[in-house]
């Protein structure tokens, strides 16, 4: 029979190749697989013949392998090997001496609190992997960067995230605005949405990707919007931008209350038609099964767990380091609130 006319090896009959070739006998091995005698004497023959060799021969009251059985013994073995790490393979890792570049796409949001604990509990536990975090990309590439492995990772809390995303919930908090001490609404307990509406708002998130916002996302979802008269690139900028202007700033209740520990804000509760913030983490299907993507996740989960258990978040100016600082700052703004017009 030609080449092309013989049948095709499968894991099945190389099995029972390995069985034959460790036994040297038929009724032994269809003992082993629960098999009648002759069915493995069929399959013996279907092998020599796709083979072309007898590869088991009478000798006395017993089978020995030819010549060119024991040369393949060696491959038929090494073969199955890799077939059993294919179907039993867990991928696991040490996160202690992993070697790895993370990149994380995470909302301006959670840079207060988030990152640096998440940075701390990363430090601790894989010192050798390196962390970036990246902000949202503008051109609409997100999905396929996650796709091609150039991002690991987003954790985020707009309105709308991708439907063809893994995604698993990390936390929901209050909506929240802050004000400094001398903005005319600074009083105020809360806002309804006309009032909201009239105001002007310092934002994190560049104009051109509004709709990544969680709050001017979810005014798009009512055909609202809102005036932004200030928007600037980092997170951090927000509280210095906030003491020296009648804006309005919207964030979650956790990171309002730990900015205004250390500055003296106010906050106001948020419109109520703007829902609750929610964050989450978001991953490709391809990183799904990665033990190091869901060790990765795990992380950020227990992150998120840490910040779900805190009350009042630890003021900063508490901090031996960050206390004469923050002092020079809040005396800086109480002055400045204070002067006379």
């Amino acid at each position: 029979m030609s080449v092309l006319g013989r049948r095709e090896l499968d894991i099945r009959l190389l099995r029972v190749l390995q069985l034959l070739l460790q036994e040297r006998s038929v009724s032994r091995v269809a003992e082993r697989l629960g098999q009648s005698q002759p069915a493995v004497s069929a399959t013996l023959r279907q092998l020599r013949e796709i083979i072309g060799d007898q590869l088991l021969v009478r000798s006395g009251n017993s089978l020995v392998p030819t010549a060119r059985a024991v040369e393949i013994s060696e491959t038929v073995d090494a073969t199955l090997a890799g077939f059993d790490q294919i179907a039993t393979w867990r991928d696991e890792i040490q996160p202690e001496i992993a070697r790895r570049h993370v990149r994380i796409v995470a909302s301006n949001g959670l840079a207060v609190l988030f990152v640096p604990r998440l940075v701390e509990l990363l430090r601790k536990e894989a010192p050798g992997v390196e962390l970036e975090f990246c902000g949202v990309p503008i051109d609409g590439s997100l999905p396929k960067r996650l796709e091609s492995g150039e991002v690991d990772l987003i954790i985020g809390n707009w309105p709308s995230p991708a439907e063809d995303l893994r995604i698993a919930p990390l936390m929901e908090t209050d909506i929240v605005c802050m004000a400094r001490p001398s903005h005319p609404l600074a009083k105020h307990t809360a806002l309804d949405l006309e009032c909201y509406m009239e105001q002007a708002h310092v934002s994190p998130t560049p104009t051109a990707v509004m709709h990544w916002s969680p709050i001017d996302g979810r005014l798009a979802q009512m055909h609202r919007q809102r005036n932004v008269a200030i928007s600037v690139p980092e997170y951090s900028m927000i509280p210095y931008v906030l003491s020296r202007a009648d804006l309005l700033f919207t964030t979650a209740r956790p990171f309002a209350e730990h900015l205004a520990s250390f500055m003296p804000f106010s906050i106001l509760g948020a419109p109520p038609e703007l829902g609750r913030m929610k964050f989450y983490m978001l991953w490709h299907e391809r990183a799904h099964n990665s033990a190091f993507e869901r060790w990765l996740r795990d992380i950020v989960r227990k992150v998120a767990a840490e910040i779900r258990s805190i009350d009042t978040p630890p003021a900063l100016h508490k901090s031996p380091v960050m206390a004469p600082i923050m002092a020079q700052q809040m005396a800086a703004q109480r002055s400045k609130a204070f002067t006379p017009r």
